[in-house]
């Protein structure tokens, strides 16, 4: 794995040091605090225009990026955007420092080492958010890039693509499933010091950080699901993103209710990134 090698690569230890240097500094840990707000105000977002559509007044299913844009065509919209694009740009810094400088304690085994590439992956996924935010920003945009059905097709291109794609597509599963074991243990608790809230308080938010998680575990599973079916059948077309996933869950029996529950869920787990952002240890 090409991350993976990242992470074991030459240069590996200087770069550490000097990663966990930049990581201990205030600054750094603003930026991490500023990345989970923003990225709280994405999902928020994702989450009260899918709320508007199960509850019919309007709204739609979208992804990060119609987020973005959406922020870019409300009120006062370029100046939000670049506040956005700042703390999206933060949590790629954040997630960096996660993976370079370790500061989860991971460590460098087999299990650390993957976990750790995770949190490079998604600050390359963040990473491109924050492009097109600022693009959006200056005016620049030319759209959102080749989306999910584009990047599925250019993996089944490669040398054996099909085994690639349900090979990603089982690991987005593995994740909806770490995030469903994630919610039902609380494990979330171990980061985020909530000792200034009533008890009666913390239990209402872990609840609902618990709700937040365990709905954006369903959307991944949905993702993952239909790239492993994109992959098994050679049709790029069955991929889904996120929007689309939300689109198939409105589509079913009784659509609008399940829709509707999901969508509170991704305002929960908002609400959850936006207590990392106050509460986390960093």
């Amino acid at each position: 794995m090409a991350t993976m090698d990242v992470m074991r690569g030459p240069g590996m230890e200087r770069l550490s040091r000097g990663a966990k240097e930049a990581a201990n500094h205030p600054w750094a840990k603003k930026l991490g605090r500023m990345g989970y707000a923003a990225k709280g105000c994405v999902y928020a977002i994702i989450g009260v225009l899918a709320l508007k559509l199960a509850a019919g007044e309007g709204g739609r299913a979208t992804d990060s990026h119609g987020a973005v844009a959406t922020v870019a065509h409300g009120p006062f919209g370029i100046a939000l955007l670049s506040l956005l694009a700042v703390g999206l740009m933060g949590y790629v810094v954040w997630r960096f420092a996660q993976a370079f400088a370790d500061t989860e304690e991971k460590g460098s085994d087999a299990k650390g080492l993957a976990a750790r590439a995770m949190y490079f992956i998604s600050g390359v996924i963040y990473g491109s958010l924050a492009l097109f935010a600022v693009k959006t920003v200056v005016g620049a945009s030319q759209g959102r890039g080749k989306g999910t059905q584009g990047w599925t097709a250019t993996l089944m291109e490669q040398p054996f693509g099909r085994v690639l794609v349900v090979l990603v597509g089982l690991g987005i599963v593995g994740f909806a499933l770490k995030q469903f074991h994630t919610a039902w243990k609380a494990k979330f608790r171990e980061k985020l010091t909530l000792t200034g809230l009533a008890a009666t308080h913390q239990h209402r938010v872990e609840r609902v950080c618990q709700f937040g998680i365990a709905a954006r575990g369903v959307v991944f599973a949905v993702i993952g699901g239909f790239l492993v079916l994109a992959g098994v059948d050679a049709n790029p077309g069955e991929a889904k993103g996120l929007g689309e996933a939300l689109a198939v869950v409105a589509r079913q029996p009784a659509g609008d209710v399940l829709l509707g529950v999901v969508a509170a869920g991704l305002v929960a787990y908002a609400a959850y990134l936006f207590l990392q952002a106050r509460y986390r240890e960093l």
